[in-house]
């Protein structure tokens, strides 16, 4: 069986839980920021991921700075 081309096909990310993703740095929300203001018509920026990036990379930081995360 050949594997569809499709665009959600793959792209070599992970999909599912939570366990065992790369938390997203600030250096890289600010990267996806730049690019997505860059270019408006990009996925990044028609998507919200952006915004989205930035605010897992605030939740990233407070996790590693000793934040308690959800209670």
């Amino acid at each position: 069986m050949s594997k569809s081309s499709g665009k959600n096909g793959g792209g070599g990310h992970k999909s599912g839980g939570k366990s065992g993703r790369t938390p997203v740095t600030s250096s890289a929300a600010s990267r996806i920021q730049s690019a997505a203001a860059k270019n408006p018509s990009s996925a990044s920026a028609r998507t919200g991921w952006a915004p989205r990036a930035q605010s897992a990379a605030a939740t990233s930081a407070n996790r590693s700075a000793g934040g308690s995360g959800r209670r």
